[in-house]
């Protein structure tokens, strides 16, 4: 069976659709063009470091598309001949775009990296998460789940833990759902502002958990639904400044590997988290088919989740594709037939660090149309794309800039790597954390 697998290999030759533009998506499609059976790569609506990306019929094509508009999605993808969708973003997979393709009789037969509706509620759902959870004994913090007209009701509950506390908006909110105030007072007013409409519908619902003590890590995995491949795993940088201080971020830089995430305790997350679950959601008749980011703390040796996404997190990607072994592309095919086992993925030895460089002002008010330049006069560094766009040369687009990743022998290399090239990179008001990766690397030497 396997021998005729391979023997299938040689025959398949993909057309890619990537969905999103930032420095995940970019990642993504960096790594899916390494494959010898990708032939073209179109990304929507892309970036233009993805433009400079060779496949073997060419550059990678970016098409402008409205990821809300499925049924645009649907008409690229037959009109391009796409067989593999890779949708990078949560918000068209919570939105139901693997559901519009399910009931489209001619989109059935394209595979889709990304569960449907009811899976993406892992991430669409506070509340459904802690729940499922709750269900299959995965470990967690302790919590509750008010409605909007609960706050009395709340904030007895709040008087029952202690700081700092730990508020989620139930559903999406662009990332900023989750507020974690330091004194009592702050929670409450926290929480009427979470309840009165902060977030919009996101907060109908709120969480409150115990606040958890530890260090996070980034686990994921790809699941075809029965097999599952861990991949490599990362720790990221929410804080603006520098020691984790000043406001979050949707991300500062990230290290691969993580020193304390070693086989004991990947043994840990594995059998108590990763685990329990795939089988629940195939218990609960959830045919999920893509990536599961497990947000995770490490308290004393012990994982537990803080939050699932269902999709890859950025900027950890950029340092995980960097590491990742093996055929991503044809990985992600078998999603289609169930046969993820068969392909072989690996992490490697050598270690990523990835620093992202922010326009000035960022994450509160910033402008944007700077021209960038010095990105090819560096060396041993891939630029990821997060927030550019080409205006008669390349020009900032967004909070978050570049994502400039490096590999080397150890977390020590890698930095040394691209903080010795990050000051040929230029643009106004260009700002990144000096300390990406140094936690890690005196936890290590400790």
């Amino acid at each position: 069976m396997l021998r005729l697998f391979f023997l299938i290999l040689n025959f398949v030759h993909m057309k890619i659709l990537v969905l999103g533009s930032g420095g995940r998506e970019h990642a993504l499609v960096w790594k899916l063009a390494q494959s010898a059976h990708t032939e073209t790569i179109f990304a929507a609506p892309g970036n233009p470091g993805m433009k400079k990306i060779m496949t073997q019929s060419g550059p990678v094509i970016t098409i402008p598309l409205d990821l809300s508009d499925f049924e645009s999605i649907g008409k690229a993808v037959l009109g391009h001949g796409i067989n593999l969708l890779v949708v990078g973003p949560e918000e068209p997979l919570v939105k139901g775009l693997r559901d519009y393709f399910e009931s489209v009789p001619a989109l059935r037969a394209v595979t889709i990296v990304g569960p449907g509706k009811e899976g993406a509620r892992l991430e669409g759902s506070k509340d459904f998460a802690k729940r499922f959870m709750e269900r299959h004994d995965i470990p967690t913090a302790a919590y509750r789940t008010f409605n909007a007209g609960e706050y009395e009701a709340a904030c007895l509950f709040l008087n029952t833990l202690k700081p700092p506390y730990v508020l989620k908006a139930d559903g999406l909110a662009a990332g900023k759902g989750v507020l974690i105030p330091l004194t009592l007072q702050q929670a409450t007013q926290d929480l009427k502002e979470l309840m009165g409409g902060k977030f919009g519908k996101a907060g109908e619902k709120v969480v409150i958990e115990e606040y958890l003590t530890g260090i996070e890590v980034s686990v994921f995995v790809l699941t075809d639904g029965k097999n599952y491949k861990i991949l490599p795993e990362a720790k990221d940088y929410k804080r603006i400044g520098e020691h984790d201080t000043g406001p979050n971020t949707g991300g500062m830089g990230a290290v691969s590997p993580v020193v304390f995430a070693d086989a004991p305790f990947m043994k840990k997350v594995e059998e108590r988290i990763i685990l329990p679950t795939i089988r629940g959601l195939a218990a609960e008749g959830i045919d999920y088919r893509g990536f599961i980011f497990f947000g995770l703390m490490n308290c004393q040796g012990d994982p537990f989740v803080i939050e699932y996404n269902v999709r890859m997190g950025d900027p950890e990607t950029e340092a995980v594709m960097l590491r990742l072994g093996g055929d991503l592309a044809m990985a992600c095919l078998s999603l289609g037939t169930q046969s993820l086992d068969s392909v072989p993925l690996s992490a490697g030895n050598m270690a990523a660090v990835t620093v992202v460089c922010v326009s000035g002002g960022y994450p509160d008010t910033y402008k944007k149309g700077y021209p960038i330049s010095g990105l090819e006069n560096m060396t041993g560094v891939t630029a990821f794309h997060m927030g550019t766009t080409d205006q008669s040369g390349l020009v900032t687009a967004g909070g978050r800039v570049l994502a400039l990743s490096a590999l080397g022998a150890d977390p020590e290399e890698a930095r040394r790597i691209v903080y010795s090239q990050i000051h040929r990179v230029s643009f106004n008001g260009i700002y990144y954390r000096n300390d990406i990766g140094l936690d890690l690397i005196e936890y290590g030497k400790g």
